[in-house]
């Protein structure tokens, strides 16, 4: 298995797909109740090779990330080859990105000595899919990228 096996909750949201998936296979429902029982390793495979086509279609698509914590927010934008990041670093410890409030304050002091903004470029040493799987697996989560797009074209005129 390459990336990690979807959750219950989304193997239900995505069972017209896994049923597709299997009838790709010539599982119909009698064969995949059986299989469960009788052979459960099978089905075990099954539903991994599901879950990493899934995943990649998923990574494939990704351009844009984000992950926040109590003091950093990280904005990455994912191309072929590479991902640029911002990172936006809060020097007031009671700052907490986490909250409406905390989020309010960095609008109100995005541009202060209160915040500090770093930009970086990573090239993609790994497979790009497996990079952007890892900084999942550490937090962040798919986005339309419009903060990573506002604060770059801020940074860029």
């Amino acid at each position: 298995m390459k990336y990690a096996r979807l959750t219950k909750e989304q193997f239900e949201e995505l069972h017209a797909e896994f049923a597709s998936f299997l009838a790709t296979q010539a599982i119909d429902k009698a064969e995949w109740d059986s299989l469960k029982i009788n052979k459960p390793e099978v089905a075990e495979q099954e539903l991994d090779v599901f879950s990493d086509l899934i995943w990649e279609g998923v990574l494939s698509r990704a351009e844009f990330l984000e992950h926040f914590s109590k003091n950093h927010i990280f904005l990455f934008h994912c191309f072929e080859t590479h991902v640029q990041s911002i990172v936006l670093k809060s020097l007031v410890a009671e700052t907490d990105f986490l909250t409406r409030d905390g989020l309010q304050w960095l609008s109100d002091n995005m541009f202060t000595d209160a915040i500090e903004m770093k930009t970086g470029k990573k090239i993609f040493t790994d497979d790009r899919n497996s990079s952007i799987f890892e900084l999942i697996q550490q937090g962040a989560f798919l986005s339309e990228g419009q903060l990573f797009q506002q604060i770059n074209s801020i940074l860029e005129s």
